[in-house]
C-alpha cells in the first residue's frame, strides 16, 4: 500500500465517488484502488490515469459501480 510517495503522484488514481465527496466536505483521506492513500486536492484531468487502478477496476467489470477518477497527480492533494 502507498502512502504518497513514489510514481504515485504522477497519476490520477480511481476512487469510490461517495467517499471523494466525503473528503471534500470533511477532508478525511481516501484509498484508490491501488491503496494509495491521501486528501485530493488537484484536477485529476491534468494527470495520466493510474495503470493499477485502471487495470483493477476494468477486471471489476460492471460490478464496480460507484468509482470515479480523482487523484493525486489528478485527485485534489
Amino acid at each position: 500500500m502507498s502512502h504518497g510517495d513514489g510514481d504515485h503522484e504522477r497519476y490520477a488514481h480511481y476512487v469510490q465517488k461517495d467517499k471523494i465527496m466525503a473528503s471534500a466536505l470533511d477532508g478525511t483521506p481516501v484509498v484508490a484502488l491501488c491503496g494509495k492513500v491521501w486528501v485530493p486536492g488537484r484536477d485529476p484531468k491534468k494527470y495520466p490515469v493510474c495503470p493499477l487502478c485502471k487495470e483493477i477496476y476494468e477486471s471489476m467489470g460492471d460490478s464496480g459501480g460507484g468509482k470515479g477518477k480523482d487523484g493525486n497527480g489528478g485527485g485534489k492533494k
